[in-house]
């Protein structure tokens, strides 16, 4: 499936370019923590061909950390092992440990682990059938778990996010009556309403225009001081704007993983160079 990359605003390095480029945006540094969340030796299968290839990374608590990498390195992959989505599809399998605090999600019931760990997909995937309101509760009504107070938790959610105020007056009109970007907010508050400890999102700007890109960039911003957040990208220039922590990928291996401004800016692996700089992917 071909990955669209949004035109976003803001100094951006053309592939290939030799003239010295703007300073990119990063967002400042956060002090170091313990991990939230950790994989060793994760590797993971479709059928007979390893897509992941024994990673080994940790993830902050409360920081963003963005996964960068070339089409097929397993980026995705990675974010599906991550709440035992890749499982789901016929003929895949992983092995390895991947550690949310100090208990090994491969050893529990993969619904409580997608409750911990909650997933934004690449599209907008509002339930077609439901309205705004029982989009924002819908996890909740699948665990048999529909608070007695659901216009609080309802009304928590979309301020969360930043969509309160433009739905409050129409929660019973079908989520999919809203833009693309409302779409994918509406999506995340669905994910914050059954309150996760982790955040996965995939590409989550690829489907928007810029506008909805810029707003979704802010809420990541606004949303990390309380959530872990591990955001897949294509956009080189997204990852710099929204990541305290980077990670490479390349044919199934993480290559190098560190500080944003310090892997974008002086990477060690002449890999991750040449990646930033246009020379393949």
């Amino acid at each position: 499936m071909m990955e669209l990359e949004p035109a976003i605003a803001g100094p951006v390095r053309p592939i290939g370019s030799r003239s010295t480029p703007a300073p990119l945006p990063f967002p400042p540094e956060r002090p170091r923590s313990s991990a939230k969340m950790s994989t060793d030796d994760l590797r993971a299968w479709f059928g007979t061909q390893e897509v992941l290839k024994g990673v080994t990374l940790a993830l902050a608590e409360r920081q963003v950390t963005a996964i960068i990498g070339p089409s097929g390195c397993g980026k995705s992959t990675f974010l599906r092992c991550l709440n035992r989505m890749h499982e789901t599809v016929p003929g895949a399998r992983a092995q390895g440990r991947v550690w949310l605090g100090e208990q090994d999600i491969y050893t529990v019931d993969p619904v409580v682990t997608r409750r911990r760990v909650g997933m934004v997909f690449q599209k907008p995937t509002p339930f077609p059938f439901l309205s705004i309101r029982d989009n924002v509760l819908a996890g909740l009504t699948l665990n048999r778990e529909r608070p007695k107070h659901a216009h609080a938790v309802v009304e928590q959610a979309l301020q969360q996010v930043g969509l309160w105020d433009e739905v409050k007056d129409r929660l019973d009109r079908p989520g999919t009556s809203l833009s693309g970007g409302q779409q994918q907010r509406l999506c995340i508050a669905r994910a914050l309403a059954v309150a996760p400890e982790v955040l996965l999102m995939d590409e989550p700007c690829s489907a928007l225009d810029p506008i909805a890109t810029a707003r979704i960039e802010e809420l990541i911003h606004e949303l990390a001081g309380r959530y872990t957040m591990v955001i897949v990208t294509h956009n080189m220039q997204q990852a710099a704007r929204v990541a305290h922590v980077t990670a490479f990928f390349y044919m199934g291996q993480l290559v190098e993983s560190g500080a944003t401004e310090q892997l974008f800016t002086n990477p060690k692996d002449p890999r991750t160079e040449d990646y930033l700089t246009g020379r393949f992917g």
